[in-house]
């Protein structure tokens, strides 16, 4: 079986055995609960899409492992095609969603471990790939999701891994044994986590010799004992639970974080793909983050492009479409998104095959894309509240709207043109309200500056990546202080 159907996915998540705790009290049935379910939603998306004839060109390829058709987001990228695809079906399934829909993290993780370990294994003659691969075809067989689990609390940021006072605060080998080692630590905000059947552990910096028990990455089941998950909490999370699909905005999808802690957990040898090559953390990093940062020219720009359509409406609605000041606006917003979207397909026709055969982002281009995503988007949220107006913060809620007496004046006193239905547009304003403040905003705005890395990440990298040096020696050329040779 290469490929689940929704209803596969949604069975597959019951059986599992997730300790999840929300609001101070372990779950019986996360799968059903309102605040997480809206999120599990999303991830579906994937499958039901991947289903229709209409999508599936996109959201399907040929496994170049087996030979059988597999979902997109378990697929090693074996050309820029198929990088450009990617950002493709990115943007579609942010159109869809409206949300942060939870698989291209694991997508990243897979591609990153597939180049890093072959290159392991080649230098220094382990068998990280040939596990690396038996694992991914185990993956693509069952259609699973997999979470890609980089980033660790680090405490001190000034102190390195294993100068902390606390030696938890990155995951860690404890022990090890000939059958596996155990660890311990924790990784946080892990989008998806909980609606994902296997977590894929990475480092979540370079490391050096000192580092080294901490230079390790493996996968293991999403229930394996020992591993138990926090919720996050979301901006108006609680809307969800009240019964009121108009108040939430985006009722039926949304994101999802949450702290995962490992207790001595377990580990068998066969799943292990780094231990203690600390020398090679450093690549798996910057691989991972680059794709990563590749994938917010997809998923950002199809997220926009419903912001861009309710400002839109709201425009419409409010009578005002045909002001110009509201015209440029709406321009604006289109430019900015567009620009994000140039950046992930220029990173990724511009890609190139690895050693393994995977091919990899130009890191450059990606790194780039990541800092304008970390700015645009509060560029287009903010004139999509300028467009939107001060109601879409101080209107009442739907139980109001509802209500025999004071619905009525709601009605009267809320409408825009007379040919539009308040509701209509009160149930826009609230998905606005939505991606730029509340749910949402986890997976648009704010997750905008800080997934796959801070700003200051991706200057780093565009500093290392520029090659300043033969700039400089371009401007001797051209000045006539130098030949060109």
């Amino acid at each position: 079986m290469a490929l689940k159907t929704t209803q596969e996915y949604l069975d597959s998540l019951r059986k599992l055995d997730i300790k999840l705790y929300m609001f101070g009290e372990l779950l019986e049935n996360f799968v059903d609960h309102p605040i997480v379910r809206p999120s599990i939603n999303s991830v579906a998306k994937s499958f039901e899409l991947a289903a229709d004839e209409r999508y599936s060109e996109l959201m399907t390829t040929t496994s170049n492992l087996s030979g059988e058709t597999i979902n997109r987001f378990t697929h090693l990228h074996q050309s820029t095609d198929d990088l450009v695809s990617k950002v493709q079906m990115l943007r579609m399934m942010g159109q869809k969603t409206a949300s942060c829909f939870q698989r291209c993290v694991g997508m990243d993780a897979i591609n990153a471990l597939d180049s890093v370990t072959f290159e392991m294994d080649q230098q220094l003659g382990s068998v990280y790939h040939q596990r690396f691969r038996s694992f991914l075809q185990y993956v693509q067989d069952n259609d699973l999701v997999v979470d890609g689990a980089m980033t660790d609390p680090k405490g001190d940021r000034s102190l390195r891994p294993s100068e902390q006072a606390d030696p938890d605060l990155y995951l860690r080998v404890v022990s090890e044994s000939p059958d596996g080692i155990v660890v311990r630590g924790a990784k946080v905000h892990q989008t998806g986590a909980i609606n994902s059947h296997e977590i894929c552990v990475m480092p979540t910096i370079a490391m050096a010799e000192l580092d080294k028990d901490y230079a390790v990455s493996f996968a293991v089941p999403s229930d394996t004992p020992g591993i138990f998950y926090i919720y996050g909490r979301q901006s108006c999370d609680t809307r969800k639970m009240e019964g009121s699909d108009m108040d939430v905005g985006n009722a039926r999808y949304g994101g999802q974080e949450a702290l995962v802690i490992f207790e001595d957990v377990f580990v068998p040898k066969e799943r292990v793909f780094m231990l203690r090559e600390y020398q090679f953390a450093g690549n798996l990093v910057e691989r991972f983050a680059g794709y990563h940062r590749q994938s917010y020219g997809g998923c950002k720009v199809g997220v926009g492009d419903v912001l861009i359509g309710a400002a839109a409406m709201l425009a419409d609605y409010n009578g005002a479409a045909k002001a110009s000041h509201i015209k440029d606006k709406l321009i604006e917003m289109i430019h900015l998104n567009e620009t994000l979207y140039s950046c992930g397909i220029a990173c990724s026709c511009q890609g190139h095959r690895t050693s393994s055969g995977t091919f990899l982002i130009n890191q450059l281009l990606a790194n780039v894309c990541k800092q304008n995503v970390t700015r645009f988007p509060y560029e287009i949220s903010r004139l999509a509240e300028d467009i939107a107006g001060g109601l879409m913060v101080t209107m009442p809620s739907e139980k109001d709207f509802r209500h025999p007496k004071i619905g009525p004046y709601i009605e009267k006193y809320f409408r825009g043109v007379q040919t539009v239905p308040t509701e209509h547009r009160m149930r826009m304003l609230r998905l606005v309200e939505n991606m730029t403040l509340g749910c949402a905003a986890v997976g648009y705005r704010t997750e905008s500056m800080h997934g796959a890395g801070s700003p200051q990440a991706q200057r780093i990298m565009i500093s290392r990546q520029a090659n300043l040096d033969y700039k400089k020696k371009l401007a001797r050329v051209v000045a006539g202080i130098e030949e060109d040779n």
